[in-house]
């Protein structure tokens, strides 16, 4: 599993995170997809590494601007996990 925050810009409201997390959806395999216009960010969760390029792509197509994106492994933690 990893996890790839994605920096945008554009995005101003609960619709326009709704938007970006149907696109995401429509678009990639994920496992779980959030938005927030507040941070300027989408977290998406997948099995595997997204295409960087397709998804560059989509958010430009969508209306927003793609600033970075960063790809991290993703480690659920648990109930009760200190940390």
């Amino acid at each position: 599993m990893v996890k790839t925050t994605v920096k945008i810009d554009g995005m101003q409201c609960g619709m326009c995170e709704a938007h970006m997390n149907d696109a995401v959806r429509n678009e990639f395999k994920v496992k779980k997809v959030t938005s927030s216009h507040s941070k300027n960010q989408t977290e998406i969760i997948s099995e595997d590494e997204l295409d960087v390029q397709k998804l560059k792509d989509l958010i430009q197509k969508t209306g927003y601007t793609y600033i970075e994106s960063k790809t991290e492994p993703y480690v659920k933690r648990g109930l009760f996990h200190r940390g």
